[in-house]
């Protein structure tokens, strides 16, 4: 995490690039403590949100991870359910910058961005399908950016495809196309010029633009951990149908 004092952006960097930015339980942790520092940071007035390295911005819950669960389907315990900015009620502007790929519960961070900026090689797919996982809270904060056919799509093919930046950008999940590495210095350029005017105005209006989605996106998001429980294939299963995964995807 870095602070530039004199512009009021902050960088907030994944920084697993050997894991290709995948998020275990301590960084789970690091991040939901890094929105709540935010809020009580005034020198900070606009955040970027980014993954270390050019191959992948994050690519959700690192598989290593041991996530214990209670043994109840009402009692859902998700390590990502607090990464993003608006589930620790930051509600300063956060532009998400991304290279690579971005896939499964990296979601949870661009669905809590106020806009994505993508470079041209980034890529985009939920791999939840073929490993017998539902889609639910990914969905969920895609379809608040995406048409509903588009959000099936990627919801339901799978690792068989992936939505290239291009695409992503005319369906509306990206607003702005980087060079090849240009993401991130795109992504502060514009967190530099929203930083810029006065906090109280950026601030509402951050609130109003939320607000405006935020019945339907709770009412969704309340019956994600029973869909999860329902649908999702035990854990020795996943991990067959992970281990023999088939190489190769269709970009468009």
């Amino acid at each position: 995490m870095s602070v530039d004092k004199d512009t009021g952006v902050a960088v907030l960097t994944l920084d697993r690039p050997d894991r290709l930015n995948a998020v275990d339980l301590a960084t789970a942790g690091e991040l939901a403590a890094a929105w709540r520092a935010f809020r009580f940071d005034d020198t900070v007035r606009a955040v970027v949100v980014t993954g270390a390295g050019r191959r992948a911005f994050c690519t959700g819950i690192d598989r290593a991870a041991e996530v214990p669960q209670p043994g109840s389907p009402y009692m859902v315990d998700d390590p990502l359910a607090t990464i993003g900015p608006k589930a620790n009620d930051l509600w300063k502007p956060v532009i998400a910058a991304v290279n690579g790929i971005a896939c499964g519960g990296a979601f949870y961070l661009l669905g809590e961005s106020e806009f994505v900026v993508a470079d041209e090689e980034a890529s985009f797919f939920d791999p939840h399908t073929t490993y017998g996982m539902v889609s639910a809270y990914e969905s969920v904060y895609l379809a608040q950016r995406m048409p509903f056919g588009e959000v099936a799509r990627i919801a339901l093919m799978g690792t068989a495809e992936r939505v290239s930046a291009r695409r992503a950008y005319e369906v509306g999940l990206v607003s702005e196309l980087a060079p090849p590495g240009g993401a991130l210095a795109a992504a502060v350029a514009c967190a530099a010029v929203i930083a810029s005017y006065p906090p109280e105005a950026v601030q509402g209006t951050v609130r109003a633009l939320w607000q405006a989605q935020e019945a339907t996106r709770a009412a969704a998001l309340a019956h994600a951990p029973q869909l999860v429980s329902l649908g999702n294939l035990p854990g020795g299963r996943q991990a067959e149908l992970f281990s023999a995964r088939r190489p190769g995807f269709r970009l468009r």
